[in-house]
This record gives C-alpha cells, sequence and structure tokens, in this order.
C-alpha cells in the first residue's frame, strides 16, 4: 500500500513546478540557446537549475517589470510602433570621447556647468577617486539649487548605493537605486539589471556610452581600461531624458521628475573643446534605441541585426565581450563570406574568464570564415562601437552578448552621418593596429580539457 510521506509530496510538488516552469518558458520569446540552457539546468541539477531560473531566469518576473515594459506609453497598455522605439531624427552635434580621462572631465565639466537639472544614472559607481569626486561636485550643484538626480544599478553599485551617497542626500539631491535584489523589498530581482549610462544636463546636453563612472575606466594611465563614451546635443536629447525619466519613476515608486526645460542659455564649453573634433550639428541623425524588459519587442537588439544586414562595405565592432546567438553569428559570417570588411576588435583577456572561453568557439569560426579578429594585449577593452560602411554607427552600452542582447536594461545611439562616420572608424582602426591578428593557419583544436571548459563555458554563458 502507498504510504505517504513529505517527501512524496515534495517530489510531486517540485515535478509539477518543473512543468510549469518549463511552459513559461517555451511560451517567452526567447534565444533558442538561452531556453536551451535553462532546461539542462533544471533538468539535470533541479535543486540549483530551478531556484536559480525563479531567481534569474524570468526577464519580466516582477509584476512593476511588467508595467514598465512600455517605456514610452502613457498608460501603461500597449503603445503603438512609433511609441516604443522614436524614429531617427536630424540635426546633431556629437563628440566621441575616446579616451577616460577625457570623458571624465566632459562629464564633470557639464555638470559644473548646470544651471536647472542633473539626471544622472550608471550601473557602477565606484568606491574610489573618480566616484567621490563625482559625489562631491553633484552635492556641491544641489547645495546651490540644481535639480540633482542619480540613479545606480542595486548590483553594479552594490558598493556605493548607501552612505557613500548620503553627502548628496543631505546636500538636497535625489538618489533612487534600481531593482534591489532581496525578496524583501517590494522589488526586486537579481537578474534584471540597468546598464544604461547616461548624463542628461538641463535638459539639453547628454553624455552617454558603455563608461561607468569608476577609476578604473575614467583613471589615468597606464592601468585605465579603454572605453568610450559621447557626448551628444539635438533632438533626441528629449527622447533620452524620457527613458531616464522613466527609469526614475520605476526605480523610485512612481516619482516623477519635473519637466527638463533647457537652461536659457547654453551651458559653458569645456575648455578642451578646441582640441577635439566635433562633428557638425547639421552632420548627424540620431537614432535613440532602449533596450531591455520595458520596451515592446526587441528595438535595439533587431536594430543591431537590421545594421549588420544591411552593411554591404565594411563592419567593424569593439566589444569587451563575444557571446552572440546564432542569429548573429550567422549574420556575422555571411557577411564576410560575401566580402564584407567584418573586423572584431576584442580585448586578448577581458575581466571575465568564463566571458572569454565561452567566445572561444565563436573567435575561431569566424576566422576561419574571413573575419579578421584583432586582440589588444595588456589593457581592457571595455568599448562597445559598430562602424558601418562610410555612414552608420552604433554606440551605447550594449555588449555583443547575449544579456546585453536580451536581458539588461541597455542604451544606445544609431548614428547616421559620414563625419560621425569617421571619427568613430579612425578611433577603432588606431585601436587595431595595436593589437594582434588572429590569422587562419594560427587557429588550432584547442586540447580535451580546454574544450571542456570552453563547452561548460559556452553551455552557462546564456545565464550569465
Amino acid at each position: 500500500m502507498f504510504e505517504f510521506t513529505w517527501r512524496h509530496l515534495g517530489t510531486v510538488l517540485g515535478f509539477l513546478l518543473g512543468v510549469v516552469l518549463v511552459a513559461r518558458m517555451l511560451r517567452q520569446e526567447r534565444s533558442p540557446s538561452v531556453t536551451f540552457a535553462w532546461l539542462l539546468a533544471m533538468a539535470f541539477v533541479p535543486y540549483v537549475g530551478v531556484p536559480a531560473y525563479l531567481l534569474l531566469g524570468g526577464r519580466k518576473l516582477a509584476e512593476r517589470a511588467r508595467h514598465k515594459r512600455t517605456l514610452y506609453g502613457t498608460d501603461g497598455g500597449a503603445a503603438a510602433a512609433d511609441a516604443v522605439a522614436p524614429p531617427e531624427r536630424e540635426g546633431h552635434a556629437f563628440e566621441l570621447l575616446g579616451d577616460g580621462v577625457l570623458a571624465r572631465s566632459r562629464l564633470f565639466a557639464l555638470i559644473d556647468a548646470a544651471r536647472t537639472s542633473i539626471r544622472l544614472q550608471t550601473f557602477i559607481l565606484g568606491r574610489d577617486d573618480v566616484g567621490r569626486e563625482l559625489v562631491e561636485r553633484l552635492a556641491r550643484r544641489a547645495r546651490e539649487g540644481v535639480d540633482v538626480r542619480l540613479l545606480v544599478d542595486a548590483l553594479g553599485s552594490l558598493r556605493t548605493r548607501g552612505s557613500f551617497l548620503d553627502p548628496l542626500r543631505r546636500a538636497g539631491g535625489k538618489v533612487s537605486v534600481f531593482m534591489p535584489m532581496l525578496p524583501f523589498h517590494r522589488t526586486w530581482s537579481a537578474n534584471l539589471r540597468n546598464h544604461r549610462k547616461l548624463a542628461v544636463i538641463d535638459g539639453r546636453d547628454a553624455w552617454l556610452g558603455g563608461m561607468n563612472v569608476v577609476a578604473e575606466e575614467m583613471g589615468p594611465a597606464p592601468t585605465r581600461w579603454i572605453d568610450a563614451a559621447s557626448w551628444l546635443r539635438g533632438p533626441c536629447v528629449a527622447d533620452l531624458v524620457r527613458i531616464f525619466d522613466a527609469d526614475w519613476a520605476f526605480a523610485s515608486g512612481g516619482e516623477q521628475p519635473p519637466a527638463a526645460a533647457p537652461a536659457s542659455e547654453p551651458a559653458p564649453a569645456d575648455a578642451t573643446d578646441a582640441r577635439r573634433a566635433a562633428v557638425s550639428a547639421s552632420d548627424v541623425a540620431v537614432r535613440v534605441a532602449a533596450g531591455g524588459p520595458d520596451v515592446e519587442g526587441e528595438p535595439l537588439t533587431d536594430g543591431f541585426f537590421a545594421a549588420l544586414a544591411e552593411a554591404h562595405r565594411r563592419i567593424w565592432i569593439v566589444t569587451p565581450y563575444f557571446i552572440p546567438d546564432e542569429g548573429l553569428l550567422r549574420v556575422l559570417r555571411y557577411q564576410a563570406l560575401r566580402g564584407v570588411d567584418v573586423r572584431l576588435v576584442l580585448p586578448e583577456r577581458s575581466n571575465h574568464l568564463l566571458a572569454d572561453l565561452a567566445r572561444a568557439r565563436f573567435v575561431r569560426r569566424l576566422v576561419r570564415d574571413g573575419v579578421d579578429v584583432r586582440l589588444v594585449p595588456e589593457r581592457m577593452v571595455h568599448a562597445k562601437l559598430l562602424v558601418l560602411d562610410d555612414e552608420r554607427a552604433v554606440m551605447g552600452s550594449a555588449n555583443l552578448d547575449l544579456r546585453s542582447l536580451y536581458v539588461n536594461y541597455e542604451l544606445a545611439l544609431f548614428l547616421h552621418g559620414r563625419r560621425a562616420n569617421a571619427v568613430l572608424a579612425a578611433w577603432v582602426d588606431e585601436l587595431a593596429s595595436d593589437a594582434r591578428r588572429v590569422l587562419a593557419d594560427q587557429v588550432r583544436v584547442p586540447g580535451l580539457p580546454r574544450q571542456l571548459a570552453e563547452d561548460v563555458a559556452a553551455l552557462v554563458s546564456p545565464l550569465l
């Protein structure tokens, strides 16, 4: 006779939970590699895989994240297609800030020159001299009556989101933390990270890219990472304000920042402007693309794919982590085989060993198909850039990996203009000239231990 035990009940409930989670996962629009990785984790290590999926796996698990999904909508419901992804707008001034010290100088100068408002969000705020100086400058501007708002990610700024920011709070500035990770908070998820880096000053000037406010990215050479940010002025700044305000309202529990009315006069120029090659306002058209659970579909990822597929002559990519899905890998291989100049610039060793192991098989395949892969020695490359043909380019916060493409809250500028393209191409070309090219005859199948390590890294990479 069957004898009931709590162990039997636990087994049945666990099985039913697994069925529900698998059904839910199959309904979601995920990359096949992500789905397969989670299925394996739950099948072979269920006591780890199921709790991990509950904590990390659901891209839109949190109820408030689902309400935030329509970034540009006004009623929390379905929005028109043009409200989800802003159109390309003309009439922008753009500068590439391709050096950490220059980017820091430009950001701090904009903060010092602010007249009405400072909106700033970052994934990582360093507990170091750069982070401390930022907080001091923001606090000073808050005491002077400027509306200062700082938004940091709960995970990326784990060490600085608390008392480190008290000087800004005491000065009257406002601080919000995006998506706490612990379940006793009203909103939490360890997986939904805000990876956007953005500052908007007086509703007029925007500073953005892939650079965190941390010494290793903005500090002095030679230990500083290779990174890039940008300055933008023009009609798309209003689109960036809307993204920040939506993130702020979500993180703060519904508080709406006041309208970002531009100051009556332009902010004073940075003293180093004369030493930079700025792109004139009439040269650059810009489309802002946000990626993450707060947008309908995948406008940022789809924009990447469309830009790569439409290129005819040149595709130059700089990214710190390269873990493509099947579609991205296929379009790069196809473009290389048809004779497009496909160049991929990576750090020889990034700051994440697992990411380097996961990328290895993709790099070998691309090299065999004719892709020009360059590995930058000694220094970490953290910039995220795409240069396409002679008129188009993309830069922002998104890496070419599965987390940036399908999970994180990300932000990018799609640029259209010959001068902007030329500025970015020159920066990439200089970086690539000091890198080691991986030749096809140097590509060898690694030994069994390395293969196993790469296989495991590739398997778990969709979960990172």
